[in-house]
């Protein structure tokens, strides 16, 4: 502050000079009553006039100033404002895939929101925004646009618990597309892994993964995921086939769920192995 009051003053301290001049003798000027003196009286008012004007269009430049922070402060704001509606077009983009998804199937499908995520190493939920006022049962599949998701395993009226793929308790009957090759997909706390497939079978790194025709719990062909990578035992009999799902189950935020009633006999039994030991 210092430095720039120092700075300021040697720019104008010419003016301020010539200021302090006028006024000195404006007031000798005043105090006399001679003709010559009233003449040059005229004349300094005039320039002090002058200088009045150069003096106020300074003040302008730093009324200036005080505005050019104002448009500072008025950029952060919209700056914030577009960040907001950035995300909120992302959010809108992935509402839109979803509607498109919904309009290409057949299947009911029932729009909820995460309201809560509930996680810890071996066992992934959700609490959803829709519940048995909306329709939705215990055993009723969840997707996104992007794949599968999870199942619904508690109902209130108003709110649901979905059981996500990153769940240990939740035992997947899947297919491999490309070569019809069968298994169970279950997550290990680290990864989602179907265990178990002789490496005699035609497995490859980037194979589609959906949900299969022996499993009442899910529709067939719902996709799961791809073959991220093939893991042998010790002996080179057996591969364990790590899973990269499709959905994204830690970002996920607008799911569907399918609004199907499962065959109640069935999926008795399979329920049954889902339950909580």
């Amino acid at each position: 502050m210092i430095k720039n009051f120092q700075r300021l003053g040697n720019q104008f301290k010419e003016y301020v000079l010539l200021v302090v001049l006028v006024v000195v003798s404006l007031i000798s000027i005043s105090l006399s009553e001679n003709p010559q003196a009233k003449k040059l009286k005229a004349f300094a008012l005039s320039n002090f006039a002058v200088l009045s004007e150069l003096a106020e269009s300074g003040s302008s430049i730093f009324s200036k100033d005080v505005s050019l922070e104002e448009l500072k402060l008025e950029n952060a704001k919209m700056t914030l404002e577009l960040s907001r509606l950035k995300n909120a077009a992302l959010e809108n983009d992935e509402l839109r895939r979803m509607i498109n998804m919904r309009d290409t199937s057949t299947i009911p499908l029932i729009p909820v929101r995460i309201v809560s995520k509930l996680a810890t190493k071996i066992q992934g939920n959700y609490i959803v925004n829709r519940g048995s006022s909306s329709g939705i049962i215990k055993g009723m599949p969840v997707i996104n646009y992007q794949g599968l998701v999870g199942l619904i395993m508690d109902v209130s009226v108003d709110y649901s618990v979905v059981r996500n793929l990153n769940n240990s308790g939740l035992n997947i009957a899947v297919t491999l597309q490309r070569s019809n090759v069968d298994g169970i997909l279950s997550f290990d706390g680290r990864n989602l892994v179907m265990k178990n497939i002789p490496t005699t079978y035609d497995v490859k790194v980037g194979d589609r993964i959906e949900t299969s025709d022996f499993s009442s719990l899910f529709p067939p062909s719902i996709p799961v995921g791809k073959v991220a990578k093939k893991e042998s035992n010790e002996l080179g009999l057996l591969h364990s086939l790590v899973v990269k799902p499709y959905a994204s189950i830690e970002a996920a935020s607008s799911l569907f769920v399918i609004g199907i009633v499962p065959s109640k006999q069935i999926n008795q039994l399979e329920m049954n192995l889902l339950k909580k030991p």
